[in-house]
């Protein structure tokens, strides 16, 4: 059943075209949305019993009306000047998160407690896990769901997911590895206890590929307990053969293997990886 403030954030997006920052009724339950989002009361989307991703699309519409319902405005944090439609989160120790200087998460974001954020970006509708470490210059897009004791490395590019409100955004399962530098975007999703090798690019048409076995099992997505690497695969066209890239799964692993760190690299480095 649908809950009273899902009824009327869905009544006001039905007017999108027509809000103005002076419709104070609707203003004041999209701000109620953001709030809970910042809280963690309120999620973008999670994983339901039967392990599929479900999108409250719902609470995605709260977010693109909240940048209609706001106007620019200036803010200060310490020497830096910000011009935007919202501000950033604050209240870290209370949150249990720490944030290292050059690190910031927009409001309407949730951080667990034990996150780490190194120099780092996090945005509006993000939700990230217990005791995760997002490192050096890495960016968790808007709408992207970051699960538990979750590393992701010096780099990584996690792309955001807002339009249409019904697309799955990005997920990152609990205890995965995303390596340096990698890209994963537009609802592609990375399984429990899996590791990224550096450098890896993931997305909804990218093929996982088995390599013990040659066989596509899956597009987007990188099942739990799998080592995988960035690759290319030969493909004939009228202008010749070409290599287009592919996802390669190297080591399937057991439950609480990723955490082997001697394991983890020695197979890397087997093929020619760094993390």
């Amino acid at each position: 059943m649908m809950s009273d403030l899902e009824t009327r954030i869905t009544k006001w997006y039905d007017d999108l075209n027509e809000l103005t920052s002076e419709d104070l009724e609707a203003r004041r339950d999209v701000e109620l949305v953001i709030t809970k989002l910042d809280d963690g009361q309120l999620r973008v989307a999670e994983i339901d019993a039967r392990g599929e991703v479900v999108v409250h699309d719902w609470v995605k519409k709260a977010i693109l009306m909240l940048f209609r319902l706001r106007s620019v405005e200036k803010s200060e944090v310490g020497p830096f000047e910000f011009l935007d439609k919202l501000e950033l989160k604050r209240d870290y120790e209370r949150r249990g998160v720490r944030v290292v200087p050059g690190a910031s998460a927009r409001r309407g974001s949730f951080l667990s407690p034990g996150v780490i954020l190194m120099p780092s970006y996090v945005n509006i509708g993000a939700w990230v896990g217990p005791n995760t470490m997002v490192d050096t210059w890495a960016t968790v897009g808007s709408c992207a769901q970051i699960g538990a004791n979750v590393h992701l490395s010096g780099g990584v590019g996690i792309g955001g997911v807002l339009e249409p409100p019904n697309a799955v955004p990005v997920v990152i399962e609990d205890d995965a590895f995303i390596g340096s530098r990698c890209i994963v975007v537009e609802g592609a999703r990375v399984g429990k206890g899996s590791v990224l090798g550096a450098g890896t690019i993931l997305n909804p048409s990218i093929p996982v590929i088995d390599a013990a076995t040659g066989e596509e099992v899956s597009r987007g997505r990188v099942p739990d307990y799998c080592v995988a690497i960035s690759a290319s695969r030969r493909r004939a066209f009228e202008g010749g053969e070409f290599f287009l890239p592919c996802v390669l799964i190297i080591r399937r692993l057991s439950e609480g293997e990723r955490h082997d760190k001697t394991t983890l690299n020695a197979v890397l480095r087997e093929h020619g990886v760094a993390t």
